[in-house]
């Protein structure tokens, strides 16, 4: 999947060391960590957009990523599940803490609570690309919002796998890379993804997508 390059003040670097120029700060940069970035720092900064719903903050989040990776890039490298795997969790601790800290206050003056924030603008997105890519079997459900409900309730790893496959595009084997896991492992959740979205909205399943 590629994607038009960003323009302005706010556009991600190309690569680490126009990173490091970017912040100031100089770091003893290794080319696997130059080529890390290169290979991840896209869709990191694509799923960080969709579930904030701020390019901006999703690029501020990623920057925060890298710069905690340059600093410890060697125990990064020993990390279970490798750095692919490493940097995701640190990605979505991340997007997590980031959507936290910018929850609004309700009318009655109290913080709505994060779980029910921090996917309310990929719950939207992943519900019209579920759609799609379900057609077939969504077409006896009454309305999108029981699909909203049930996306909304998904595993933390198939909601993940949902975004990066049907939202933003991704094959099963870049997903895989992405989030440092097996390709099969990604189709186990969407499969399973697929399943409790048809359990709760009580319509039949099929596999005929499970193709890649």
């Amino acid at each position: 999947m590629t994607g038009t390059e960003d323009s302005g003040a706010h556009a991600l670097p190309a690569s680490f060391e126009e990173l490091e120029a970017l912040k100031g700060i100089h770091y003893d940069m290794q080319a696997s960590l130059d080529a890390f970035y290169r290979m991840y720092a896209r869709p990191q900064v694509d799923y960080a957009t969709t579930v904030l719903g701020d390019r901006r903050a999703a690029k501020t989040v990623v920057r925060s990523l890298y710069t905690h990776l340059a600093l410890n890039w060697d125990a990064v490298l020993f990390q279970e599940g490798g750095p692919e795997a490493y940097a995701w969790r640190a990605l979505k601790l991340r997007v997590e803490t980031h959507a936290r800290m910018t929850i609004a206050p309700t009318a009655d003056g109290r913080s709505t609570a994060p779980s029910a924030n921090d996917r309310t603008t990929a719950v939207h997105d992943a519900v019209r690309a579920t759609l799609g890519a379900m057609r077939s079997q969504l077409a006896d459900a009454e309305s999108p919002l029981g699909l909203y409900t049930a996306i909304a309730a998904l595993p933390v790893r198939q909601f993940d796998v949902i975004i990066l496959n049907y939202v933003l595009g991704y094959p099963c084997s870049r997903v895989a890379d992405i989030m440092g896991i097996s390709a099969g492992t990604v189709r186990t959740h969407r499969r399973q993804a697929r399943k409790h979205i048809a359990a709760k909205l009580g319509i039949d399943l099929s596999d005929d997508e499970e193709k890649e």
